[in-house]
């Protein structure tokens, strides 16, 4: 067996926060493996969405509780936002359509 059959890379989750007030998404909950599992699992119990991107996540896991995004991040930022504007949960491609927009790419996933 080599040393990559059988392990797995510990998946990662960070919750961001936009309020009236702040000047940039602040970092509200951030874990790796069990934790992440959990912060998932409470969005996707409070209807939150949910938008995988595992080099986003890598960095955003490094900075601290309570920080905003730094500046360097904000078009990655953005784009999310974008993809949860077009995100519709029905499956239904015609509402996006009729305003205008296009559905997301395959290689832009959720969990």
């Amino acid at each position: 067996m080599s040393r990559s059959e059988g392990t797995t890379r510990a998946k990662k989750a960070v919750a961001l926060q936009y309020g009236p007030g702040d000047t940039a998404p602040v970092i509200v909950a951030s874990g790796m493996g069990y934790m992440a599992e959990k912060i998932v699992e409470t969005a996707a119990d409070c209807g939150v969405p949910i938008y995988e991107d595992n080099s986003l996540s890598t960095i955003l896991t490094q900075l601290q509780l309570g920080q905003e995004i730094p500046e360097s991040l904000y078009q990655a930022i953005v784009e999310i936002y974008v993809y949860f504007l077009r995100f519709d949960p029905t499956g239904n491609l015609n509402a996006q359509q009729n305003r205008g927009q296009t559905p997301p790419s395959e290689t832009e996933g959720t969990t």
